[in-house]
């Protein structure tokens, strides 16, 4: 069984920054460390295909929905 890796965009970023825009919220089934406080996209893909652990992106409430 793979394990999973939990994350979520960011909400304070700004458009056209070129910040990294992920925080990983929880990790299961995996002895993963993370020393980052905010990754790319490509980074979160990188460490998940690594350790054979699949990302789960955390949905946001109704009060963050986009109109």
């Amino acid at each position: 069984m793979a394990g999973k890796v939990f994350y979520r965009e960011r909400r304070k970023l700004q458009d056209g920054a070129k910040t990294p825009r992920y925080r990983i919220v929880a990790v299961s089934g995996v002895d993963l460390k993370v020393f980052a406080e905010h990754l790319r996209k490509s980074e979160l893909e990188h460490l998940a295909r690594e350790v054979g652990a699949d990302l789960v992106e955390l949905e946001r409430g109704p009060k963050h929905a986009t109109t």
